[in-house]
């Protein structure tokens, strides 16, 4: 934590030492097709570096599955889940999710 001396300047703590103060100034709210673009980043991340470690890509794709239809049942509830999973087999039949990805 920063301590301000009198004039507003970082003060040192008892051990002698300045930390930067953390920028907590709200973010204003991104539109929901850039958190989704963030949000591919963030899961391709992580993806790439699970099979760095040596983890199966077809383990994360079944992981990340099982993880995202408990998301979906926590915010929208089983019912409304289960009729968005239905839709998915025609979706797939369609190339929706039929994109080239990067292996590293």
């Amino acid at each position: 934590m920063t301590l301000l001396g009198s004039r507003g300047t970082p003060e040192a703590d008892a051990t002698g030492m300045t930390t930067a103060t953390p920028n907590i100034a709200p973010r204003g709210a991104l539109a929901e097709s850039d958190q989704k673009r963030l949000a591919l980043g963030y899961l391709q991340d992580a993806w790439a570096e699970a099979v760095h470690d040596g983890i199966e890509g077809d383990c994360l794709a079944q992981t990340a599955l099982f993880l995202a239809f408990a998301e979906l049942i926590a915010t929208y509830g089983e019912e409304p889940t289960a009729r968005y999973a239905d839709n998915l087999g025609q979706r797939i039949r369609n190339g929706e999710f039929s994109v080239q990805l990067s292996r590293q």
